[in-house]
């Protein structure tokens, strides 16, 4: 069986995903609060690697 890269989820996706504002993500990629890459000039999301953050109790944490 061939392992499939898990995709890249745009910001709006991440934000769909976890039912909160562009805004909000924006305001914790500023705080540097959550993973993200930068391509080009937008930010991309694994959404296990959110997922994981926000199960570690760390999403909770911001100010």
């Amino acid at each position: 069986m061939t392992h499939v890269p898990e995709k890249w989820s745009s910001l709006e996706e991440i934000a769909e995903h976890l039912g909160v504002s562009k805004d909000s993500i924006r305001n914790w990629i500023k705080k540097d609060a959550i993973l993200y890459r930068r391509i080009g000039k937008q930010f991309k999301f694994k959404v296990s690697v959110v997922d994981a953050w926000v199960d570690s109790g760390k999403s909770a944490e911001i100010e």
